[in-house]
């Protein structure tokens, strides 16, 4: 504490009277007063940013969370659409390569009837099925390799959507571990009241 006589020069001139010298240790208190109203209105205004520090973290961390499970969901779809599309590419070039294997099955049948040979012939009837065999693999190898796409892009879906899944929790629990971790600082009645004990 200190002393209010020792203050009283301070807030007098020189020549004071006792009387003035006791009017000048009255304003200390006053002033003391409304310095500890002002230390309390900085406190209660550190307190309210502090709070709003706070929850603007929560929110920060929930949109973080929330918009990194958007950007996995739309990476996912657009994953999908591109499984859709492969599918028909995949349809496409099988129906083109079989296409050309028959043409080029109609021509060889052509080329032998022109050489006078007989299409039930032996030779014919082998060509023919050598053609057939290499028209089954061909598209054989087509759809295999459409086949192997597809089991890729569903496992790039499903990791983009497990990524979903793990940026939404990731969000919410750093938000509520962060709201916990706050709360007894902010609301020291919260610890009080025992909802954290």
């Amino acid at each position: 504490m200190c002393n209010p006589a020792f203050l009283a020069p301070l807030f007098s001139t020189a020549g004071a009277t006792a009387a003035g010298a006791t009017a000048a240790a009255s304003l200390i208190p006053a002033a003391g007063s409304a310095a500890a109203a002002t230390a309390g209105a900085a406190a209660t205004g550190f307190s309210a940013l502090q709070t709003i520090g706070t929850i603007a973290s929560i929110g920060g961390t929930l949109y973080s969370g929330i918009a990194g499970a958007k950007a996995a969901q739309a990476q996912a779809d657009a994953i999908g659409q591109q499984m859709e599309t492969e599918k028909q590419l995949n349809a496409i070039e099988d129906n083109r390569r079989r296409k050309e294997m028959r043409s080029a099955i109609a021509q060889q049948r052509a080329e032998l009837a022109a050489r006078g040979v007989q299409l039930d012939s032996p030779t014919a009837i082998a060509l023919g099925q050598a053609a057939g065999r290499e028209l089954s693999f061909e598209s054989q190898a087509v759809r295999s390799g459409g086949q192997a796409k597809q089991i890729e892009l569903s496992s790039a879906r499903r990791a983009a959507l497990a990524d979903k899944t793990n940026s939404w929790l990731r969000g919410t629990t750093s938000a509520a571990g962060k709201f916990l971790t706050a709360a007894p600082e902010l609301w020291p009645g919260f610890a009080r009241g025992g909802v954290l004990q």
